[in-house]
């Protein structure tokens, strides 16, 4: 393999404890991986994190875009956290947890700017390029000139089109499904055509995921203001769902099956991985599978789907049991895609039975 560890315990437990403080459920996903490559993962998901941060402060564009700069005066010379990271101890971050802002700060930050600065160099330009490459699409949000575009209804901001829709979900996901793919090709040596297999649905992949958190989060990102599903779909049901009102079956169908399309490249994806990174197929399946049941359940929540008690949830038990399927199915192909397929059926059954 061409990376070596370079990661030591410190840096490992202080790894695992951002990440358990940023996101829970991820922080189950890259331990599968296996070291170094868990490492590299949670590296990334924690820059990526940073990024997050700074598109959700309740500040002004302008405040934003002068973050954005110095987040990415960090990733080519990150011997300077120890100067900007102290700027933004200054700074307020309304908006975010205290955990987000900890990790923004010279306390919790600085340590993981280092174990950045001491990444293999493919590891290390992949965060570099694709957090760039995220950083410059949710500039293009804001820009009201540029795509994606993004309009206002009410109070609320949304995209404008479904091309809007997927592109706003490839710059804040699909850019990881790339990076994710960049590092564990590198890591594991695969062939070029592997890669080039690979590299078809990677970004599927990540907009996938994406998606999937849309439909969990719909309600609450309504709070602030914000829908991300496109105006273009919304003005079929008169917009309804902007106001919690709820939608058709078909309409709820639609929003779905889009999402479980982008699923079934994603499966294709796994089933893609060769074997000898059964690791990270595992990895992989442990964010495939929640995802599937998130759709299920909400297709099994059609009636309250889009109005005031829209909650989209999977039991703790469906977890469980997405975890167990991860360590038994990994290497088992035929069984990943049936997977898949039977999520498919069970909703279209379950969406169906509420037809008039």
């Amino acid at each position: 393999m061409n990376n070596t560890a370079i990661i030591g315990q410190a840096e490992q437990e202080y790894l695992h404890r951002q990440m358990n403080k940023v996101s829970r459920s991820f922080t189950l996903v890259t331990p599968a991986a296996g070291p170094p490559l868990s490492h590299y993962l949670s590296t990334a998901y924690l820059i990526f994190r940073v990024v997050d941060n700074i598109e959700d402060s309740y500040q002004s564009f302008t405040w934003q875009e002068a973050r954005f700069a110095e987040f990415e005066e960090l990733l080519k010379f990150p011997e300077r956290a120890a100067n900007i990271l102290a700027r933004w101890d200054k700074e307020l971050w309304p908006g975010l947890t205290m955990d987000e802002i900890q990790l923004m700060s010279s306390q919790d930050g600085a340590l993981l700017w280092r174990i950045y600065s001491q990444l293999p160099e493919v590891p290390r330009k992949s965060i570099e390029h694709w957090s760039t490459v995220m950083v410059e699409g949710m500039k293009k949000v804001k820009d009201a000139e540029q795509l994606p575009q993004f309009i206002k209804r009410g109070d609320v901001y949304l995209p404008s089109k479904v091309s809007d829709y997927n592109q706003y979900c490839y710059y804040v996901a699909g850019t990881v499904g790339h990076l994710s793919t960049e590092i564990v090709v590198d890591h594991h040596e695969f062939e070029s055509e592997v890669a080039d297999r690979l590299l078809i649905n990677a970004e599927a992949f990540g907009r996938a995921l994406q998606k999937t958190n849309i439909i969990k989060d719909f309600a609450e990102d309504l709070e602030r203001n914000v829908c991300y599903l496109p105006d273009e779909w919304m003005n079929d049901v008169d917009y309804s769902p902007l106001s919690l009102q709820g939608a058709p079956y078909d309409w709820k169908y639609r929003v779905l099956d889009n999402i479980l399309e982008e699923l079934e490249d994603s499966t294709s994806y796994v089933i893609d991985l060769p074997h000898t990174g059964q690791g990270y197929r595992q990895a992989s399946l442990l964010c495939l599978f929640p995802a599937y049941q998130t759709i299920l359940q909400a297709a099994r929540s059609k009636e309250s789907l889009f109005t005031r008690d829209h909650m989209v949830k999977i039991s703790r038990e469906t977890f469980q049991q997405c975890i167990f399927d991860a360590q038994s199915l990994a290497t088992d192909d035929p069984a990943i895609w049936k997977y898949g397929q039977d999520i498919q059926e069970k909703v279209k059954i379950a969406l169906n039975s509420a037809r008039p």
